[in-house]
């Protein structure tokens, strides 16, 4: 049995709806931030990052939500949830390293500034920067990589799930969805899929 270890409104969420999109059973383990317990030695004797999503397999824990996600893909291939096409592949990948390596590094700015910096006003000044950096994160989105109802098109694929994820996170940074038809539309047809209501009533969006 896999164990998730999530928190929360976090890019955990991404994992879980991919896991309920796999029909893959999963235990749940809620990590409380507000508590500390992400610091706590038994929960960095799991994830040394302090951080989640973490994914426990029989094999040993998986973190990064990328990597845990091309897992789920491997161990449920029937699901397609990675085109076949190898060019496709990379274009889902591609989508994927941009919303980890920069939209969600563009929101942690407005609450994680003090991994950035050590000074209060630095932090000030990385949060006040948010609702321009995301917005132009989702206009990028929205210009160059929607190919369709989904991120390739008609086809349901592993970035989907956290895309999802993150665009949840634009109200909260003074963006409105409403601004980006493609990415409007998209959030409106993952909210109507089982996998994501599923997630939703577990807690865990």
């Amino acid at each position: 049995m896999l164990t998730l270890h999530y928190a929360p409104g976090t890019i955990a969420a991404a994992v879980a709806i991919a896991l309920n999109e796999a029909q893959v059973d999963y235990d749940r383990h809620r990590i409380d931030f507000a508590k500390k317990e992400h610091r706590t030695a038994a929960y960095l004797a799991i994830n040394p990052k302090g951080r989640v999503p973490a994914l426990r397999t029989r094999q040993g824990v998986l973190t990064e939500t990328a990597a845990i996600l091309d897992y789920i893909a491997a161990i449920r291939p029937e699901t397609g949830l990675v085109p076949d096409d190898p060019f496709e592949a990379a274009q889902m990948r591609g989508a994927m390293t941009y919303l980890a390596s920069t939209m969600h590094v563009n929101h942690a700015h407005g609450g994680r500034g003090m991994r950035w910096a050590d000074e209060a006003r630095s932090w000030a000044d990385m949060k006040q920067k948010v609702p321009q950096t995301m917005a132009e994160s989702a206009q990028y989105l929205e210009d160059h990589v929607m190919q369709g109802p989904y991120i390739m098109g008609d086809r349901f694929t592993l970035a989907d799930p956290y895309l999802f994820v993150v665009l949840t996170w634009l109200p909260g940074d003074g963006v409105d969805i409403g601004n980006f038809p493609k990415l409007s539309a998209f959030e409106t047809a993952m909210w109507d899929r089982p996998s994501v209501r599923m997630t939703l009533s577990d807690g865990i969006l």
